[in-house]
């Protein structure tokens, strides 16, 4: 169970540290939207996912639905920046970050379900 609680302290660092540029609107967050050929008014709420997403990581220590909530939203939006990443043509190197935490929060959504914690 302490497994669980710290893979998800490091899916919710790794969503602060992505989720922080973009809610400052940040440029070279707009420009890198834009070579993906996304809108940048998309980065605010890109943003936003990841922030609450990683605010519900922390807070799965309390209650498994919270895992659940920021692990379904972590999805979406990796499988949205790896989708991007292939589009772009940077390959699996370029998409291996987001790979990566999508990997951590699919894990945590399956331990929910294997998991008797509430």
């Amino acid at each position: 169970m302490i497994f669980s609680y710290a893979g998800n302290l490091k899916v919710a660092k790794e969503l602060f540290n992505a989720a922080k540029p973009k809610l400052q609107n940040d440029q070279g967050m707009k420009d890198a939207f834009e070579g993906f050929d996304l809108p940048k008014e998309l980065v605010p709420i890109v943003g936003a996912a990841e922030g609450a997403a990683a605010l519900f990581m922390v807070l799965s220590i309390f209650n498994k639905r919270f895992a659940q909530a920021a692990s379904i939203i972590t999805l979406a939006v990796m499988v949205g920046a790896i989708t991007s990443h292939f589009r772009a043509g940077h390959g699996k190197e370029g998409a291996q970050h987001a790979i990566d935490v999508l990997t951590l929060a699919g894990l945590s959504l399956a331990d929910t379900f294997t998991s008797r914690k509430k």
